[in-house]
């Protein structure tokens, strides 16, 4: 009887999780391109502007201000990606990944640190890019 309530107990605690990710997935395709959606430590929004456009806005924003470059790289295996990486003002690594979604709309992942992530840095980080695009 006790492995039965246990099994069951755990199974609900599953079914809620799994369900509050899909409302959240779900309210981020409804959001369209004015909503950023925080997803295992990383700033996810779609945006718009062209792949190249996209990553032109963000080395632009990452020279301008007090951050190191440290790589950009362009890979094209069906799909096309650029990764920008760099270290933010306090150190923290930044990985930003643009994704070719369509001719004319990119998907930008941020995230600022390690494992969950700094959500206000990836935040700025964001900002920065879309101002420029």
């Amino acid at each position: 009887m006790q492995k039965k309530l246990a099994v069951f107990i755990s199974s609900l605690i599953l079914l809620t999780n799994i369900c509050g990710c899909v409302a959240l997935i779900a309210g981020s395709v409804a959001g369209g391109a004015g909503t950023a959606v925080w997803l295992s430590g990383k700033l996810v929004q779609s945006v718009d502007f062209p792949l190249d456009q996209v990553a032109k806005a963000a080395k632009e924003y990452l020279e301008s201000g007090k951050f190191a470059l440290t790589s950009k790289e362009t890979i094209s295996s069906g799909h096309a990606v650029v990764q920008i990486r760099s270290r933010y003002i306090s150190g923290e690594r930044v990985r930003i990944d643009i994704h070719k979604i369509t001719e004319t709309r990119s998907r930008i992942e941020i995230r600022v640190g390690t494992l969950m992530g700094n959500r206000e840095a990836a935040d700025k980080v964001l900002k920065g890019i879309t101002e420029r695009l």
